[in-house]
């Protein structure tokens, strides 16, 4: 009985440490709406001249390129590889800085997106409920419409038809940020790959 009690005491703090489920998150994975540039890239931390130097439109170019997903990793490490033949250390930062600059907005962004759309399967869950009760009522009337009966009925398999399309569609909508993430990542690792 005191191992249960010291277990429940150690778990609490724990426990109370976990965010509160977010009911607009539809995502099996944990909401993280932001990246650090330390989270995706082991090399030296950006200074203020580093930062200044991935904003040169060259440097930018590239890590446009670098940034875009339907560009095979093998084609961006050759990318990086022939920018890195006359780069120094400060140049490749500057290069994962800028895209890093890039990829953490988009991101973002698509994050704020997966939050609005489970914002709607919840309104459109609360709908679903609101008519299948109406329907109820309807049906219980001790002179029941037949005819609202049948409006309801078709707005609710409209409605429930909407929810499950948007929650077939919501694996691959919710492994997009997963995806921008190991991109980062994966472009950290090639750039880090030629450092000094």
């Amino acid at each position: 009985m005191k191992r249960l009690a010291l277990i429940a005491v150690l778990l609490a703090p724990a426990a109370q440490a976990q965010p509160a489920h977010d009911a607009t998150w539809p995502c099996i994975q944990r909401k993280q709406p932001t990246l650090s540039l330390g989270q995706v890239w082991t090399g030296p931390a950006p200074d203020e001249s580093v930062q200044a130097l991935a904003r040169d439109p060259a440097i930018r170019t590239l890590a446009a390129q670098l940034k875009l997903r339907r560009l095979p990793m093998e084609q961006a490490e050759t990318l990086i590889a022939d920018f890195a033949a006359d780069a120094d250390d400060a140049h490749l930062t500057a290069l994962m800085q800028a895209t890093f600059d890039l990829i953490q907005p988009e991101r973002a962004a698509m994050i704020e997106g997966i939050a609005r759309y489970g914002l709607k399967q919840v309104q459109l869950t609360e709908q679903i409920n609101t008519r299948r009760t109406r329907m109820t009522e309807l049906e219980a009337a001790e002179n029941p419409d037949f005819d609202a009966i049948d409006e309801q009925e078709k707005a609710l398999d409209w409605d429930e038809r909407i929810f499950n399309e948007r929650g077939q569609s919501l694996t691959y909508v919710c492994e997009t940020p997963v995806i921008m993430e190991q991109r980062a990542f994966a472009i950290g690792r090639a750039i880090a790959a030629h450092l000094d």
